[in-house]
């Protein structure tokens, strides 16, 4: 198989192209330490100085030479085929999703050079989210930007921050990670922040490069070690029902289900609606709407 063939390549900033690259060798990376010999029917051999398949075995499963895969993962300037990294993403045992984050890295889907302003959302959005109480349900962003809120949520998530900067409230990933413990919403996070930051990074596949995307990165890894440990992960994941637990200071915990509905009309925004998985938490989140949010003591914008 010719790994050189070349994909029609959309352009791209030079800076852009080598911050791409050099994601796409550490994703890379990443992907092979996490595969077997014994997942692919390979020996598993003696003296393996590294954990997963090593180059040459990646290479022989994907039927490219040995040193064209070895410069793709050093984030070489080379490019290669549609066939060559269907065949790289099958060696490596990769999902739907990982195998799209793939091929966003070696350039081979959209990649607007500037981040677009926020959308503006047609007043019909608010009628929804605020129909939806006692639900709570917001709009927010594949950054975790939240854009508009009903009042369950503000209840919620107890912020009073009510005057967005550029179109933006406030980011929630930053306050799961950063807010101290007698204040952070977020009951299990050890089961929901490293979903959100795989989730993130999905997203991030598509703005490698870009300065707003760049900063938001660099602003989360210098506020949160956790989110350093997390992003070195290179998990991604796509947006999907997921099991939350949330301690609010008056009514204490209470589990529910976020469950995230595209927005066809409004780029990489979703409505995510709060689900409560039983009675008990059905009567809690009834007894939000009626509730007086508190204000963070910390600031929910990165």
């Amino acid at each position: 198989m010719d790994g050189m063939t070349v994909l029609e390549e959309l352009p791209t900033a030079a800076g852009g192209r080598e911050r791409r690259r050099t994601e796409l060798a550490r994703f890379l990376k990443a992907c092979r330490a996490r595969v077997t010999p014994e997942d692919v029917g390979l020996p598993p051999g003696l003296r393996r100085r590294t954990p997963g398949l090593r180059r040459e075995e990646v290479a022989q499963l994907a039927g490219v030479g040995v040193t064209w895969y070895t410069w793709l993962e050093q984030g070489r300037p080379i490019n290669a085929s549609e066939q060559v990294l269907l065949a790289v993403s099958r060696a490596l045992r990769l999902d739907g999703t990982e195998r799209q984050h793939l091929f966003r890295l070696a350039g081979m889907a959209p990649s607007p050079l500037a981040q677009p302003a926020p959308p503006e959302l047609s007043p019909s959005i608010q009628v929804i989210l605020d129909s939806l109480a006692p639900l709570p349900a917001a709009v927010s962003n594949t950054r975790f930007d939240v854009l508009s809120f009903n009042r369950p949520y503000r209840s919620l998530f107890g912020t009073e921050r009510m005057r967005p900067s550029h179109g933006v409230f406030f980011n929630s990933l930053w306050c799961m990670l950063t807010a101290p413990a007698c204040c952070n919403p977020c009951e299990n996070p050890e089961e929901t922040l490293p979903r959100m930051v795989a989730v993130l990074r999905s997203a991030y596949g598509k703005h490698v490069g870009e300065p707003a995307w760049e900063d938001h990165v660099q602003r989360l890894s210098a506020g949160s070690e956790l989110f350093r440990e997390l992003w070195a992960r290179q998990e991604v994941s796509p947006p999907h029902t997921l099991r939350r637990a949330f301690r609010h200071p008056e009514l204490g915990v209470m589990r529910l289900n976020a469950t995230y509905l595209t927005m066809p009309g409004v780029p990489e925004c979703y409505i995510v609606v709060y689900v409560p998985e039983n009675p008990e938490d059905r009567e809690l989140v009834e007894r939000l709407d009626s509730l007086t949010p508190g204000g963070w003591t910390h600031t929910c914008t990165p």
